[in-house]
C-alpha cells in the first residue's frame, strides 16, 4: 500500500510539473504577444522604409523641406553666405503643359546707352519658368449636328449620328468620368467628397449618379480586363495576394462580414506590368483555383493555407515568399524582453539578409542562376541544418517557435528560387500593388453592392496597371473612355492597353 501511495504522489507531482511548465510557457507566450502588440501600436516606425504613398501628416511639409536644397529660380539672387554647391537636380517642367508668356521689358527711356547715347539693341532674353495651377475649370461641351433636307418635302432630313459615348444618353463626358474614377481609385477620394467638390463649383450631381457612372464604366472596360487577364496567364510567374473589403449587400452575408479583393500581378522582361483586382465574397481556396484555371507556370504567394491546393494542380508550381518568413522572425524579436541576447530569430534574420545581399549582386538571369547555385545554395544548406536543430530547442507556442514552424512548413516552396532565375525571393510587387487599394479603403471604408465592388476591381486594375507602366491614370482613362465605345476588334482593344498608350503618347 505504501509503495502504491508513493507512486501516486510521484505521478501527481510529475503531472503538476508538466502543468506548471505548460502554464509558464503560456505566460511567456502571452508576454511576447503583449510586447509585440505594444510595439505595433506605439513603437517607432522607420521612415526610411516608408512607401511614397504614405504621408507624414502634420510634419510632412517640414520633413520634406529639410531634404530639399535652396531652389535656384534663375534670377541670380542667392544668399551671400551660402556655400558653393552643385546645381539642384530640379526636373524640367513637362513640355505638354501650355505656356503663358509674360514679357518684362525695359522702359523706353532706359533703352539708350548712358555713355554713347545710342539706342540699345536687343541681344537675347532670359527665361524663367514657374509652375502655376488654375482651380478645376468646368465646361459644357455642346455637340451641334447640322441637319439637312430637300425642299421637295418628301425626303427624310439628314444629320451625322452622335459619336459613340462611354455612357449613352448621359451628360458625363469621357474627361469627367476619368476625373471621377481617378479621384477615387488613384487619389482615394470617396464619392461623397467628390459630390461636395462638384457642388462648390456649381454642379449638383448626386452621389447616386456618380456611383451609377462608376458601375457603367466598370462594365465598359470589361473587354480590356479580359484581355489583360489572358495576358496575365501567359507569363511564366504570377504573384497573388488578397486583402479584405467590406461589401454591405452580399447575398447570404451580413453587412459587417468580410469579403476579399484578390490581386494578381506579373511583369515581362520587356518591362510590361499587369496588376488585376478581382472581387470575391470569400477567402476560400476555390478562388485561386478559379483564377489560375488553365494556367501553367509558377504562382508565388505567402503562406496562407488557401493557396495550398494550387501546388496539386498539374502544370502549376507553387512558390513561397521569404518576406513573410522574415516578418515572422521580426515579430518574434519585437516580442522579446528588453536586454535579450542574440536569439534564434536573430540567426534566421541574418541568413535571410545574406540571401538578399547575394541576390543584389546578380546582374542578369544567367549570372543570377550561377550565383544562386553556388552562394545562395550554401546559405540555404546551412539554414536547413540550423533549422532542424532549432525546432527542438524552442517552445512551439512562442513567437520564435511559430516562426520556425512557418519556415519549416514553407521550406519546399521557399527553396524553389534556387533552380530558376525567373523566381524572385518575395511577393513585394503584388504587395505594393495592394497598398493603394488599402489606402483608398481607409477613406471610402466599404462598397455598397457586389456590382460596385466588381466595378471598383476593374477600375483599380486599370489605374494601378497604368501607374505600374509609368502612365498617368487620368489621361489613360480619358483616352480609353473615348475610344472603347468605338472599338470592335481584338486589335482595337490591344491598342488601348497601357503600354501601347505609353508608346503612342
Amino acid at each position: 500500500m505504501e509503495t502504491s501511495s508513493h507512486q501516486n504522489i510521484f505521478s501527481e507531482n510529475e503531472a503538476l510539473k508538466r502543468e506548471i511548465a505548460r502554464l509558464r510557457e503560456d505566460v511567456a507566450y502571452l508576454e511576447e504577444l503583449v510586447k509585440l502588440f505594444k510595439h505595433q501600436k506605439f513603437g517607432s516606425k522607420s521612415e526610411a522604409n516608408r512607401h511614397p504613398g504614405e504621408q507624414l501628416l502634420f510634419n510632412e511639409a517640414e520633413a520634406d523641406a529639410d531634404s530639399v536644397p535652396i531652389e535656384d529660380t534663375g534670377d541670380g539672387n542667392k544668399p551671400k553666405d551660402s556655400k558653393p554647391r552643385g546645381k539642384p537636380s530640379r526636373k524640367a517642367l513637362p513640355e505638354r503643359l501650355p505656356r503663358v508668356e509674360r514679357i518684362i521689358d525695359l522702359p523706353e527711356d532706359e533703352k539708350f546707352c548712358p555713355v554713347s547715347g545710342r539706342r540699345l539693341h536687343r541681344i537675347g532674353e532670359e527665361v524663367t519658368e514657374q509652375l502655376d495651377i488654375v482651380p478645376a475649370t468646368v465646361q459644357v461641351i455642346r455637340t451641334i449636328r447640322l441637319k439637312y433636307a430637300c425642299s421637295c418635302g418628301e425626303c427624310t432630313p439628314k444629320a451625322m449620328p452622335l459619336p459613340p459615348q462611354p455612357i449613352p444618353k448621359s451628360m458625363a463626358s469621357p474627361g469627367l468620368l476619368a476625373f471621377i474614377a481617378t479621384s477615387k481609385y488613384a487619389d482615394g477620394m470617396p464619392l461623397y467628397r467628390q459630390e461636395a467638390i462638384l457642388q462648390r463649383i456649381g454642379c449638383d450631381i448626386p452621389r447616386a449618379t456618380l456611383a451609377s457612372w462608376i458601375i457603367r464604366c466598370g462594365d465598359l472596360v470589361t473587354p480590356l480586363i479580359n484581355l489583360l487577364r489572358e495576358k496575365m496567364l501567359e507569363g511564366p510567374l504570377v504573384q497573388c495576394d488578397e486583402s479584405p473589403i467590406q461589401v454591405l449587400k452580399v447575398p447570404g452575408k451580413k453587412p459587417t462580414s468580410k469579403s476579399f479583393m484578390w490581386i494578381t500581378a506579373r511583369w515581362d522582361k520587356d518591362g510590361k506590368k499587369i496588376v488585376l483586382y478581382e472581387f470575391s465574397p470569400t477567402r476560400s481556396s476555390e478562388v485561386p483555383l478559379r483564377i489560375f484555371k488553365g494556367y501553367k507556370g509558377y504562382v508565388q504567394t505567402d503562406g496562407y493555407e488557401g493557396y495550398s491546393r494550387l501546388g496539386l494542380v498539374p502544370g502549376i508550381v507553387h512558390v513561397g515568399d521569404w518576406v513573410h518568413v522574415r516578418r515572422k522572425f521580426k515579430d518574434a524579436i519585437k516580442g522579446q524582453k528588453a536586454g535579450t541576447k542574440a536569439t534564434f530569430a536573430d540567426h534566421a534574420l541574418g541568413a535571410i539578409k545574406e540571401l538578399y545581399r547575394i541576390e543584389n549582386e546578380c546582374v542578369d538571369d544567367s549570372t543570377r542562376l550561377l550565383i544562386r547555385q553556388t552562394q545562395s545554395r550554401n546559405v540555404i544548406s546551412d539554414l536547413r541544418g540550423w533549422l532542424d536543430t532549432a525546432l527542438h530547442k524552442v517552445p512551439p507556442k512562442s513567437l520564435t517557435g511559430q516562426a520556425l514552424a512557418y519556415l519549416n512548413g514553407q521550406w519546399p516552396k521557399l527553396i524553389r528560387f534556387l533552380d530558376d532565375p525567373v523566381i524572385g525571393l518575395d511577393t513585394n510587387f503584388v504587395e505594393n500593388s495592394i497598398r493603394p487599394f488599402a489606402l483608398g479603403r481607409g477613406a471610402w471604408l466599404f462598397s455598397d453592392t457586389v456590382k460596385g465592388a466588381n466595378a471598383s476591381a476593374a477600375l483599380y486594375s486599370l489605374v494601378i496597371t497604368a501607374r505600374a507602366n509609368s502612365v498617368e491614370p487620368y489621361y489613360y482613362l480619358s483616352h480609353i473612355f473615348s475610344e472603347l465605345p468605338r472599338a470592335t476588334s481584338v486589335d482595337d482593344f490591344e491598342a488601348l492597353l497601357p503600354w501601347n498608350f505609353l508608346v503612342k503618347h
